[in-house]
């Protein structure tokens, strides 16, 4: 062979690689991510995902964890009905996907069209005129979700505006009860009968319902977060009394104090903020009511947490419900045991973990001078720095200072013990926003 064409074989392999090359970058980067779906729709091969290859990561920009079976539903669900459920973006993105829970169903939930679109406005169930996308899973538009599984639906091209409002709407044929929600959402949400999923005119939805069915996550692919804070929690965290239609829960005004404080240039993570909270929640035990509702903290963290996408940061606030709710009094071993195990199981994924105190409780006619000094004995565990890599200490901004064991006036909703919305601003402020720095500290 000549040294010429020994050149000319040379850059030849040199072409084939790079070409190779480009391929799989493009491949991976269109990949919209199906680890965690679930999907029984049939044995048809997966077809490409509609959204294009893009920069960003996978991000969460709305949560709700699923709570349990929406009473009234058990036999037919939402058969022959849509259901359009509008969620609020924490961060925006060139493309988006879904998650659908058929968790507390007890039969197969059939979804013969998705979609997903741009609010009109607030307060609607109308979309802005040519944003509805049409979603599949696994490149069809009809999935089978198995009784107590979960689908991630492939990712679609849509600008998502950071702070704006989805449509997210399913439709189901046939009998698929009881639905999974996420009660007291503190977001109007719609149903309406027929296959409502391209409606952009919102006319057809004749039911309004403070509740979230079947939907459970959507993420965007984002140049806008480079990852993930979940807020992990019970009623407090859910927003419990907040003004509806209002995302003035505290994680909500923790998203837009971090957005505003990246705006003016401060040296801070690139993260979303996402709410995972449910009233009642508990760290140790469901919650009353049928088995399996209402899933104890230690039981759901991993799908709620370590199972979402470029998770960085959680924020724990939880353990109020052990002391109200278990008869006589909980054992502060046990529930700190309990708070470490989810330290424990963040660790183990790399992910920093902010802890926050137990608020206090006012004067309720089940709490008792022993569950009080519950409370206190787990309040300075977690102060001493011993439980948690960060500590926020809710209990400190909301009390009253001259009746500790109360919320001050002004920040309580008026039942002693969720606040109104400007407590939940103060529960946002009290946050150390370089708290969101770093990664995990040393082992516990």
């Amino acid at each position: 062979m000549t040294r010429r064409h020994g050149y000319a074989l040379l850059a030849a392999i040199v072409a084939l690689i790079v070409a190779l090359s480009t391929a799989v970058y493009v491949s991976v980067a269109a990949d919209p991510g199906t680890a965690n779906r679930t999907s029984l729709s049939g044995s048809r091969p997966a077809h490409p995902s509609a959204a294009p290859a893009s920069a960003g990561v996978w991000v969460g920009t709305w949560s709700a964890s699923p709570v349990g079976a929406e009473p009234g539903t058990a036999n037919e669900g939402m058969t022959g009905r849509s259901v359009r459920n509008v969620v609020h973006a924490a961060v925006g993105g060139t493309s988006a996907r879904i998650t659908l829970s058929n968790l507390y169903g007890r039969s197969a939930l059939t979804v013969t069209h998705a979609s997903l679109a741009l609010a009109a406005g607030p307060r609607t169930a109308a979309a802005q005129a040519g944003s509805t996308r049409r979603l599949t899973f696994a490149g069809d538009t009809t999935v089978v979700i198995a009784a107590g599984s979960q689908v991630l639906s492939d990712a679609v091209a849509l600008a998502v505006p950071a702070g704006g409002d989805l449509l997210v709407t399913t439709y189901s044929p046939v009998l698929s009860g009881p639905v999974t929600y996420h009660p007291t959402a503190r977001q109007t949400s719609y149903a309406g009968p027929g296959d409502l999923t391209k409606d952009e005119t919102g006319t057809g939805y004749t039911e309004r319902v403070d509740h979230w069915r079947y939907l459970t996550a959507v993420d965007v692919l984002s140049g806008e977060a480079d990852g993930t804070v979940v807020a992990f929690g019970d009623s407090l965290t859910d927003g419990k009394n907040s003004t509806a239609d209002a995302n003035t829960r505290w994680p909500d005004f923790l998203n837009r104090r971090l957005r505003t404080a990246l705006a003016a240039g401060r040296d801070l993570p690139r993260y979303s903020v996402v709410n995972e909270g449910i009233g009642g929640n508990r760290v140790l035990a469901d919650a009353r009511g049928r088995p399996g509702e209402n899933q104890a903290g230690v039981r759901r963290f991993r799908r709620d947490v370590l199972d979402r996408p470029n998770v960085r940061i959680v924020v724990v606030d939880l353990g109020i419900n052990d002391i109200l709710r278990t008869p006589g009094t909980v054992d502060p071993d046990k529930l700190l045991a309990g708070l470490r195990d989810l330290v424990r199981q963040a660790h183990a994924r790399g992910i920093k973990v902010v802890g926050a105190t137990l608020m206090p409780v006012g004067e309720r006619t089940t709490w008792t001078e022993a569950r009080e000094g519950v409370r206190q004995r787990v309040n300075a565990e977690i102060r001493s720095g011993r439980v948690y890599d960060a500590v926020i200490d809710f209990d400190r901004a909301l009390r009253d200072p001259y009746d500790p064991r109360s919320l001050r006036a002004v920040y309580d909703s008026g039942d002693r013990l969720h606040p109104n919305d400007r407590g939940y601003e103060r529960m946002a402020y009290s946050f150390d926003l370089d708290d969101l720095k770093g990664s995990t500290a040393a082992r516990l």
